[in-house]
């Protein structure tokens, strides 16, 4: 049984893994993290989460108890997340990452920290984006470069980051199987006259409004016909089932850099 850590517990993310945790048949709750100021801190954590009472409090000290787990999950922001790995790699746990938004120099942290730790970091956990992932790749190869590509992203209003971390891996596996650079390719948004559109970019258009939990389309626009790939995610459970499997398979690994591909085996 994997003993699951898991931050930001008292958030919208937080009580999903939490619900997820108990649900799963090879991981149980260890510990859950929130901030100093939260009001959530010293209350159990189940009951936090809308589920029966598991004897884990939530705590704000994750360096004082990371003898509680083996893994910790985290969906939170950039700066806590990398906190939470200083504190992971100090102690030998491993971490499962689900945070977006992070810099180029957080993710060199991640990669440097993964040769001593495990770490499974993936933009988007749910089994079915990781498909499409596999999709774009195949359509991209496919297609070449005769079709305009468009990424269109829809979350809900309380998200920070834009465009989505999900939305931009998406753009990054079409580039790489078209032998582009996305940081060279990519259009965010467009706004008056802008000229006629350039075939090597990839666009990328941005929605946050009410409680979407996740819709993402991925548009081939040829001569004549259109491809699209989408997914959309009506409860935030497809992305904690996959987080909990990521930490039961993550586990077993002593170190290494790991996506979600990785633990499906895509």
């Amino acid at each position: 049984m994997v003993r699951v850590g898991v931050n930001g517990a008292s958030g919208r993310m937080g009580k999903t893994l939490i619900q997820a945790c108990v649900e799963h048949q090879n991981t149980q709750l260890g510990a859950a993290f929130e901030i100093a100021s939260s009001n959530s801190i010293g209350q159990d954590a189940g009951v936090t989460a809308g589920i029966e009472n598991l004897g884990v409090g939530i705590n704000s000290d994750l360096e004082s108890h990371t003898n509680d787990f083996d893994v910790l999950i985290d969906f939170t922001i950039p700066e806590c997340t990398i906190l939470s790995l200083e504190s992971c790699l100090k102690h030998g746990k491993s971490m499962v990452i689900g945070t977006t938004g992070l810099d180029d120099i957080q993710k060199q942290k991640l990669q440097a920290a993964s040769k001593i730790i495990s770490i499974m970091f993936a933009p988007n956990m749910s089994v079915g984006v990781n498909l499409c992932l596999k999709l774009l790749q195949i359509a991209a190869k496919t297609l070449g470069d005769e079709y305009d590509i468009e990424i269109i992203e829809a979350h809900h209003k309380h998200k920070v980051d834009a465009p989505s971390g999900t939305a931009l891996r998406m753009g990054e596996v079409v580039a790489e199987s078209l032998g582009r650079d996305l940081k060279d390719c990519a259009v965010y948004g467009r706004q008056g006259i802008t000229g006629e559109r350039d075939k090597k970019t990839i666009g990328f258009e941005t929605i946050r409004a009410g409680d979407i939990v996740g819709d993402h389309t991925v548009m081939f626009a040829g001569t004549g016909e259109r491809v699209e790939i989408k997914h959309k995610a009506s409860s935030r459970m497809t992305f904690a089932q996959g987080a909990m499997r990521a930490a039961s398979w993550l586990s077993t690994k002593s170190s290494g850099l790991y996506d979600m591909q990785d633990v499906l085996g895509l």
